[in-house]
């Protein structure tokens, strides 16, 4: 029997096809470029997960990501804007495109940073923090939404970090990093520990 669950959705696009993308945190407050991935996101939730909660960071990429996916499942749910789950602060790279992070930071880092969660120098990023949060809200799922699917929508700088709240999960996954309009999932089962069913997954592959 399922305790349990949780759909962890990355927010979509804020840079229009040919833009450059640049390295976004929770100082820059974006706009979504497109709504098609929140769409597949609705279609997802609409045909394989109803939620009974939403949880979203206050930013406005994920606001309108949970809205238009809402809206493509045809579902009235009030959703919930949570700080926990707002994006990173990247210090002096906030803002910046990639190549001028890597320029800066190395490959190597970037590579730590996506396979392992090691935080390159100058990101003002507190790892103990932001794994603490997580475990504690898998505990919430367990008490204050037991029995209840949970949709979070946040960004790839939070999200990374729910499989490395769970220690038996803890570098288990070879990137962290979860695309632009993907999905995570996690659920508990009765007799068992918290299980990731899958990770950084396109909506369309998933009902494919």
């Amino acid at each position: 029997m399922i305790q349990a669950e949780v759909l962890i959705a990355r927010h979509g696009n804020t840079f229009a096809p040919g833009e450059t993308p640049r390295r976004v945190g929770a100082r820059t407050d974006l706009p979504l470029v497109e709504t098609e991935r929140a769409t597949a996101i609705g279609e997802y939730l609409k045909a394989e997960f109803k939620p009974d909660v939403i949880y979203c960071s206050p930013l406005l990429r994920t606001k309108q990501t949970a809205q238009y996916a809402l809206e493509a499942a045809g579902f009235d749910l009030e959703i919930i804007y949570d700080d926990r789950f707002i994006e990173l602060d990247y210090g002096p790279d906030e803002n910046k495109i990639e190549d001028e992070v890597i320029a800066r930071i190395g490959q190597e880092a970037m590579d730590l940073w996506n396979s392992k969660g090691i935080v390159p120098e100058g990101w003002s990023v507190d790892v103990k923090a932001l794994k603490l949060a997580w475990y504690y809200f898998f505990k919430e799922l367990e008490t204050k939404h037991k029995g209840q699917k949970v949709l979070v929508v946040t960004s790839n700088g939070i999200a990374r970090f729910a499989p490395a709240a769970l220690p038996h999960l803890a570098n288990k996954i070879p990137s962290l990093k979860m695309k632009t309009g993907n999905l995570s999932h996690f659920q508990k089962r009765t007799t068992d520990q918290w299980q990731c069913t899958f990770w950084d997954k396109k909506p369309i592959d998933l009902l494919s």
